[in-house]
């Protein structure tokens, strides 16, 4: 079965951290492109990140500078750091995997909340 795998979710105070990880359960192949999405109740799915194989890093304005986003030595675990979190940050954050010859892959998505 083809799937990622997260963690690393939860409850946190403004100016917090926390570190999501996503990882390849090893049936997806050649990865190129991983990265997370987030998603607040009754808004559409936001790009927060991504990385692609040859290590380009982008990230979504509201984060540049609080967030990190990179990758394993073997490409298939992607790392969302998250410093500084605000309220806002609060969502549902879901990885996905782009490889060759599938169909986007998505994560279970892990809930971050953030509030004191």
């Amino acid at each position: 079965q083809v799937q990622l795998v997260e963690s690393g979710g939860g409850l946190v105070q403004p100016g917090g951290s926390l570190r999501l990880s996503c990882a390849d359960s090893g049936n997806i192949g050649s990865i190129l492109t991983m990265g997370w999405y987030r998603q607040t109740p009754g808004k559409q799915r936001e790009l927060v990140a991504f990385v692609t194989g040859g290590g380009i890093t982008k990230l979504v304005d509201s984060v540049k500078g609080r967030f990190t986003i990179s990758r394993s030595n073997n490409r298939n675990i992607v790392y969302l750091q998250m410093n500084s979190l605000k309220p806002e940050d609060t969502a549902v954050y879901y990885c996905y995997a782009d490889a060759m010859y599938r169909d986007r892959t998505w994560g279970q998505g892990t809930q971050v909340t953030v509030s004191s």
